[in-house]
């Protein structure tokens, strides 16, 4: 990944609240994603997820080019291993 093209990813009640995919393989993961057949809420709160909806944001966090995912309810950044913990076990 090239280091100019640097990815955000903002989680919010073990879901995606925001994003900026810039870097390829960010691109390439979020469009795979779009071709699963998975239907996203546009509230976080309200998104069921289903595990394959847990495996999509992870799958993201694993493509993403930053160092650290932000949790917004919690203000506090996290690792992308800390990050796909905090998915797989929410509301789990």
């Amino acid at each position: 990944m090239s280091e100019d093209k640097q990815d955000s990813l903002t989680l919010k009640w073990g879901t995606l609240k925001a994003w900026s995919f810039v870097s390829d393989e960010a691109q390439k993961v979020a469009k795979d994603v779009d071709t699963r057949g998975l239907s996203w809420s546009m509230s976080a709160a309200a998104q069921d997820m289903t595990p394959a909806h847990k495996q999509a944001v992870c799958d993201l966090i694993d493509a993403v080019n930053c160092e650290e995912i932000w949790n917004d309810w919690t203000g506090e950044k996290m690792s992308k291993d800390e990050a796909k913990k905090y998915v797989m076990e929410y509301r789990s």
